[in-house]
């Protein structure tokens, strides 16, 4: 008798599967997606779907590039990891384009995985800045860092104490101590906050989680007087803004265009669009003395001993990063990012829809602020669903073939990869437009 080794059962879905082994701190949309090729993702099914959501800014030049299956297909037969107890050439190559081609200020840049490691990066390199500069000159401690309301700087125990919104918070006290949270781009606030004990100040130059707030110039002016004045460090989060996404390489170039000042930050973080899809982040520390007239650097003050990353600038993913950003660069994109960035803001302006109050946002990190008001008197079906003004708009377009993200419970958040094509961008104009009409005319 012959015993058959095959089963009977069904093969579990995807959602089935998820549900019984992987943890449920996720509000999951119920995609599974199989394959994905520049702007254009599939799910199980074979539905495809135009994806300016690009895992949240993170897929910067679409899925699976070239460049990026050629560098993790090389890289990966010659050597994949190496402790950072070593010298590794393809981080300092990765570490000399960031300085000279992206930056272009001296400085240097530790490596990690990821936006939040990034952000816990700076606050520590806050706290040893305030410990160092009053050991050098025997004044009060200081250890308190400026955030601002409706920010977000990731879901460690240090990233949620320095973000600005309650919501993150709950359930995680004690909260690690030393921040104060003003409102983004009131410089009134912020300099009545600033106190003996401040030695940064940190800030997104576009708020992504908080609805897609630009930084103000006035608000920079006022961040470059307080560091005078006060001998702080400024600290500039752009996990989700750098690296060409606002148009410019670095998104506080983009908010300084037209001043007839300069503003140069002391520090800076990194993750999402810097792999392309590869786990990888990090932050640039400049090579100016630290304010205050002590005898270090910016960048040495994080020394041996004092922070590490035991998957940090890996040989493979620091040839993908590098691969991601010398193709942002060859492709020209950049310019891509803020010429179509800029046509996305002016035809949706033109529309004059009633559902969409405001359009913001630099590059290709655009938000469209719905009218709640709108949105509950013009749509019966708004008030049915219990869905916050975003999550519902955002649900509408994966109906209609495209994924987007919200930005707080009322932006829905547009982050295409930045060689989206012109008829890709009109195609998804489409999309909105013909979504939201059918709101109106179901």
């Amino acid at each position: 008798m012959t015993v058959s080794n095959e089963s009977t059962e069904e093969t579990p879905t995807t959602a089935d599967l998820m549900q019984r082994y992987v943890m449920g701190n996720y509000g999951r949309f119920p995609l599974a997606f199989s394959r994905g090729e520049g702007s254009w993702i599939w799910d199980e099914s074979g539905k495809r779907y135009l994806d300016f959501a690009t895992g949240i800014a993170v897929c910067s030049i679409g899925h699976c590039h070239p460049a990026m299956q050629r560098a993790l297909r090389e890289q990966s037969a010659k050597l994949i990891h190496c402790s950072n107890l070593y010298q590794i050439r393809e981080q300092a190559e990765l570490a000399q384009f960031i300085v000279e081609r992206v930056v272009k200020q001296p400085g240097r840049v530790f490596f990690c995985n990821s936006g939040a490691e990034a952000n816990d990066s700076l606050i520590k390199l806050a706290r040893k800045f305030g410990h160092d500069s009053a050991a050098q000159h025997g004044g009060e401690l200081r250890n308190e860092v400026i955030t601002c309301t409706n920010s977000f700087h990731g879901r460690t125990l240090g990233g949620i104490a320095a973000t600005g919104q309650d919501k993150v918070k709950h359930g995680f006290t004690p909260l690690l101590e030393g921040f104060k949270h003003v409102p983004f781009n009131d410089s009134e606030a912020l300099r009545a906050a600033v106190g003996p004990k401040t030695s940064a100040i940190l800030f997104e130059v576009v708020q992504g989680e908080g609805g897609i707030n630009v930084v103000s110039q006035e608000f920079l002016k006022t961040v470059e007087e307080l560091r005078r004045e006060h001998n702080l460090l400024v600290m500039l989060d752009e996990v989700q803004c750098g690296f060409g996404r606002t148009g410019r390489w670095n998104a506080w170039e983009t908010a300084m265009r037209g001043a007839d000042w300069t503003f140069e930050p002391d520090a800076v973080s990194w993750a999402k669009g810097m792999g392309g899809g590869f786990p990888i982040g990090g932050i640039w520390a400049s090579e100016r003395l630290a304010p205050g007239g002590v005898d270090f650097r910016v960048c040495d003050i994080l020394g041996p001993g004092t922070h590490g990353s035991t998957f940090g600038g890996t040989p493979l993913g620091s040839v993908v990063s590098l691969s991601v950003l010398k193709t942002i660069e060859s492709e020209n994109l950049i310019e891509n990012a803020d010429r179509l960035g800029a046509l996305i803001r002016s035809t949706v302006t033109g529309w004059e829809h009633p559902l969409i109050r405001e359009v913001r946002g630099l590059g290709l990190l655009i938000g469209f602020a719905i009218d709640p008001d709108a949105l509950a008197a013009k749509v019966p079906a708004f008030a049915a669903s219990g869905q916050t003004p975003s999550l519902f708009v955002v649900n509408r377009l994966i109906e209609a073939g495209m994924l987007t993200v919200p930005a707080g419970p009322g932006v829905v958040r547009w982050l295409p990869p930045l060689n989206v094509s012109e008829d890709e961008v009109a195609h998804a104009l489409n999309l909105m437009r013909g979504a939201l009409d059918a709101l109106l005319n179901p």
